[in-house]
């Protein structure tokens, strides 16, 4: 239950004056929710920036080119002549020195005579221009009377919008949501609160949503920081709480005799790396212990994770357990199904997959075959937690790319079955802190090696100027049956806005085609999975040599012949991505090579991705130099910058708070495992105002 101290905040957004169905759908999609967004959404989105409207100069000294704050009186008016729309209607207005014209378009009738009374006295605020030698300012951002204009702080906050949403309508929505906010109960310490000299949370929000100074927008100030650690401790409360869930004794445990998995590894066409037996014996080693596995298995894009995961369940199975496999897309999964099914069937393992695709009839006996044993693994994604999917006797949950799925998805996984052991993939190597951050204390095993008879990649990056020479070594590339991809970042045009040079997949494809006919292929995310397969394995079969693609093949696509891959505006992405993207050819016999092509000028944080690309291909160093360049790119790839699974904390700013938030659950675990008291109560408050709550249920489990 929610505490109710919290429903204000929960109330949803369109309660708010002003706030209507057309605002409630832009906000939903500026805040990122599926559903109405509520208050509480509304004050975590904190500002990117400020205006200083506190210059208040003469209309003489007032400096072309910079936000102003005016005291005038207004003289005349001029409307626009009838039957004409694109005429500005006008408004002269003067103090002691000069004169200034303040200019709308399109306005509404009767709006700007009530804004400006012919007379009156009124504080102006926009951005000063000169037209024709005389001042003037465009649509002015404030207009107030004396009274409104002693309340005004003279900070204005800038948020982050979306298109059709204006920054005035934001500034209201949210300061309205700031007057209905709760005193909320103190959740952290008094000593931690005492050493980071954190204010009140209420404080803190106020503060950053209607700045007094300058800085107190800034993510390292007080503010700013004692925000983040919230929302950092309520994840590492919730990871731990999860922690202590499966860590419980667990009944009999998950490992045989070896067996299924010597079968598995005499099936495999090359020896295993050192690295792979290390982590396949720790697996081992934790299916015998007397508690639950939870463990991260991370290794770069080809070190062979998907073996150990199979030879995970071969060990699970060798008890007459069944194991699981969750991939976060279909292309994945097919991938992962790809890579075990011919191994399982020399070792005598029964595997099916289940996505979306697989409906009716053929649903329905997976379904049976599953419920009556006779599927030792099912590989498969967010299809594998539906009610209807019943396993005999589910032992090991794998979960890949584990940083795009939530709790909630790992414990209806998890919850299909008796103490099962938990094995988490993870193809970006994510540096120490990150990992203390997102998986709290987990056991982690690191795949360091390439398989053997791996090339290296040749990467170069090209000015976007010399795109001909570069489309004319493609020909020659395909001329020779190489297989090439060629990465776009957008679908569409429309997918962004102010991203004018950005070559979207569709056109690059058409103007492709043109010059290289039928040897061309599209894929992107917006296309129907059974098309992108039908593209994917025309690829792998040679029979189209140039696949043009959004970055729907960042992760899992397996083409071993592929040997050149052309990234466009390779400044666009981050490190990570740009490495998961490269991991996609070198995976046979054959030397390959990467162009990387970019746009100029380029600014200092493209020049030091792409230098780091160009130097190395190892994951783990590239992982450490993407949380240093400003964690930029986001080491998990889901948004551009900031922490996976966090809105306000920044690996940058806030490194040194991680540690702890996660120190302080730990903490709290031992003194107050079950939130009992006045503190418990205020922590629960801070689970759910973080959506961290999916974890209170387990507080009484068991």
């Amino acid at each position: 239950m929610r505490p109710l101290l919290l429903n204000p905040l929960f109330t949803p957004v369109t309660s708010l004056a002003g706030v209507g169905p057309k605002q409630e759908k832009l906000l939903r999609y500026l805040l990122g929710r599926e559903a109405t967004p509520r208050l509480v959404d509304l004050l975590l989105h904190l500002p990117s920036s400020v205006i200083d409207r506190r210059a208040r100069p003469k209309i003489r000294d007032a400096l072309p080119g910079t936000v102003v704050t005016l005291e005038v009186t207004v003289d005349r008016h001029r409307p626009p002549p009838p039957r004409s729309s694109r005429a500005p209607y006008l408004v002269y207005a003067s103090d002691d020195t000069g004169d200034v014209v303040l200019t709308y378009f399109r306005a509404l009738p009767g709006y700007v005579e009530k804004l400006l009374p012919v007379g009156a006295k009124r504080y102006v605020s926009g951005a000063l221009q000169m037209y024709d030698g005389v001042p003037q300012i465009v649509h002015p951002d404030r207009v107030v009377d004396e009274a409104a204009f002693a309340k005004l702080s003279g900070i204005d906050p800038v948020y982050p919008l979306t298109e059709g949403l204006a920054l005035g309508s934001l500034r209201r929505a949210i300061a309205l949501a700031l007057q209905k906010l709760p005193s909320l109960p103190e959740w952290i310490s008094p000593e931690i609160i005492r050493r980071c000299q954190f204010p009140p949370i209420k404080e803190a929000l106020n503060r950053v949503h209607m700045p007094l100074e300058l800085t107190d927008i800034l993510p390292d100030g007080p503010f700013w920081s004692r925000l983040a650690f919230d929302e950092l401790l309520a994840g590492q409360l919730a990871l731990a709480l999860v922690r202590a869930q499966l860590r419980r004794p667990a009944g009999e445990r998950h490992a045989g005799d070896g067996r299924l998995r010597n079968k598995v590894i005499d099936a495999l066409p090359y020896a295993l790396t050192s690295s792979q037996r290390r982590a396949a014996a720790a697996i081992a080693e934790d299916l015998r212990q007397p508690v639950r596995m939870l463990r991260l298995l991370q290794g770069d894009v080809g070190s062979g994770k998907t073996v150990v995961a199979l030879l995970a369940a071969a060990a699970v199975t060798e008890v007459g357990k069944q194991a699981a496999l969750m991939a976060p897309t279909e292309i994945l999964a097919r991938q992962h199904i790809k890579t075990i099914a011919p191994l399982a069937e020399r070792a005598g393992l029964r595997v099916a997959i289940l996505t979306g695709r697989e409906k009716g009839k053929e649903r329905h006996e997976i379904l049976e075959r599953l419920d009556a044993g006779q599927i030792d693994l099912l590989v498969g994604t967010h299809a594998l937690i539906q009610d209807d999917v019943v396993f005999k006797a589910l032992a090991l949950a794998v979960v890949d790319e584990q940083h795009r799925f939530g709790v909630r998805e790992r414990l209806a996984l998890t919850a299909k079955g008796e103490a099962v052991d938990v094995l988490v993939l993870s193809a970006t190597p994510i540096p120490r802190t990150l990992v203390l951050t997102y998986f709290g204390d987990m056991d982690v095993s690191e795949l360091r090696e390439k398989p053997a008879g791996r090339q290296p990649i040749d990467t170069r990056a090209v000015p976007a100027s010399r795109i001909n020479e570069v489309m004319e070594a493609v020909g020659r590339a395909l001329s020779a049956g190489k297989l090439v991809y060629w990465i776009c970042p957008l679908v569409e045009e429309s997918e962004a806005e102010g991203t004018d040079h950005l070559t979207d997949a569709t056109k690059r494809f058409e103007s492709l085609q043109k010059r290289f006919g039928d040897k061309v292929g599209l894929v992107h995310g917006q296309m129907k999975g059974t098309e992108k397969d039908r593209v994917m394995a025309q690829f792998a079969s040679g029979e189209i040599g140039l696949l043009v693609a959004t970055t729907v093949v960042e992760v899992g696509v397996d083409v071993p012949a592929a040997t050149i891959m052309v990234i466009e505006n390779a400044e666009r992405f981050g490190l990570a991505q740009l490495h998961q993207l490269r991991g996609r050819i070198g995976r046979g016999s054959e030397s390959s090579t990467c162009l990387l092509l970019y746009r100029e000028p380029l600014n200092e944080m493209s020049k030091a991705r792409l230098a780091v690309i160009r130097e190395t291909t190892d994951g783990f160093r590239i992982a450490e130099e993407d949380l240093k360049l400003r964690g930029e790119g986001d080491v998990l790839g889901i948004r551009q910058s900031g922490l996976p699974g966090y809105r306000i904390a920044r690996p940058d700013v806030h490194g040194q708070l991680i540690t702890q938030a996660r120190d302080e659950a730990l903490r709290i675990m031992q003194d107050n495992p079950k939130l009992k008291g006045d503190r418990g109560e205020a922590l629960r408050c801070l689970l759910y105002l973080f959506e961290r709550d999916e974890a209170i249920p387990l507080i009484g489990a068991g």
